[in-house]
């Protein structure tokens, strides 16, 4: 088998491994013709199922396998291979492929820098690690490879350097995967495209420090769980309840997108018959009425988590199944302005 590939966008791929390794350690990665997948299925916690277009990541690529679709089965430590991306952020190429290294599978990311110096200077390396700090966290930056003392002299030179990170990798047995799917839910009662994940975020942990905090006074051992509410009529909410307080921040006139008959069972009768149709009559004309939200409890620490997928950008609809699941789908734009890549969340709501 072999996989060979150019990245497109470095910045863009080790943000999303950031977003992947928050959740899990161990992702699978499936590669073939068609898309990229990386999958995280933690002992605990949520889910998440992406689908990338190629051309979303890489620049060029090539996968041949003996099996149908020239498809490629990977275990990767989505930490270790986030690490040597960021290694590669500012580079003038990076190329990603598998290969062995003493008979062991690694994925081989191969650096290309290119700095202009003066003709007379001496280098040393450089120790000193860099962060970004955005609104969804600490982003790190590797060490500088290097810097120049300029002695003076000499017409400028460009100075070419290689650098090579391998990731060891598990290549995974048909047999072994064949068994692993999505989560198998109903049809969402509500449908809607979240606000600004950062607002949503920031509100989310402060909640959740709140929920820590009323623990130490609280009678119950039990941690109160954020609950995430949303209707058919634009409005969502995130509220926290205790003992001692009671709290919510809502958003209104956002959008419920509509569905599309084609990628509904039965069409246009099956939209009609649709639970999301339901709710938008129970929610009555303003949509206040209780009966017409769908309602999650969920880990707040997990929410975090997830929420740190909007270093990628992209919108967001959320679908919840009132008291069962919120699946989040995250579409990324591609490059071409072709059809979107999707990262597909799973988060299970708590009982009362």
């Amino acid at each position: 088998m072999r996989f060979k590939s150019q990245i497109r966008n470095v910045t863009t791929f080790a943000k999303f491994c950031a977003s992947l390794a928050s959740l899990g350690q161990i992702a699978w990665l499936r590669l073939s013709d068609d898309n990229v997948q990386f999958t995280i299925i933690p002992e605990k916690g949520s889910q998440v199922w992406s689908q990338l277009s190629p051309d979303i990541v890489f620049e060029s690529i090539l996968i041949q396998s003996n099996e149908p679709g020239n498809v490629i089965n990977l275990e990767v430590p989505i930490a270790a291979l986030h690490r040597a991306l960021r290694s590669a952020i500012g580079a003038t190429s990076a190329q990603l492929r598998l290969t062995k290294k003493d008979n062991v599978p690694i994925l081989s990311l191969t650096i290309v820098t290119n700095t202009f110096i003066s003709g007379n200077s001496v280098s040393a390396l450089g120790t000193t690690a860099s962060t970004i700090t955005d609104e969804y966290g600490t982003f790190e930056l590797p060490p500088d490879e290097s810097f120049d003392f300029d002695l003076g002299g000499g017409p400028p030179r460009e100075r070419e350097t290689t650098i090579t990170q391998d990731v060891p990798v598990k290549v995974l047995a048909k047999h072994t995967v064949d068994g692993l799917h999505e989560p198998r839910c109903r049809e969402p009662d509500v449908h809607i495209i979240l606000p600004n994940l950062l607002q949503v975020k920031s509100i989310s942990e402060r909640f959740t420090r709140l929920s820590l905090s009323s623990k130490t006074t609280s009678s119950t051992n039990v941690v109160p769980k954020l609950e995430l509410s949303a209707n058919m009529h634009g409005s969502f909410k995130i509220s926290i309840k205790t003992d001692a307080l009671s709290i919510s921040s809502a958003w209104t006139g956002l959008i419920n997108p509509e569905l599309d008959p084609s990628h509904v069972s039965q069409g246009s009768q099956g939209i009609r018959d649709h639970p999301s149709t339901r709710m938008r009559m129970l929610g009555g004309e303003n949509g206040n009425a209780e009966e017409g939200w769908a309602k999650v409890r969920i880990d707040g620490k997990d929410w975090s988590k997830v929420l740190s997928v909007g270093r990628l950008g992209g919108r967001v609809i959320a679908c919840f199944i009132d008291e069962t699941a919120l699946i989040l789908y995250v579409y990324l734009q591609n490059e071409d302005d072709s059809e979107e890549s999707c990262l597909t969340y799973y988060i299970n709501s708590y009982s009362l």
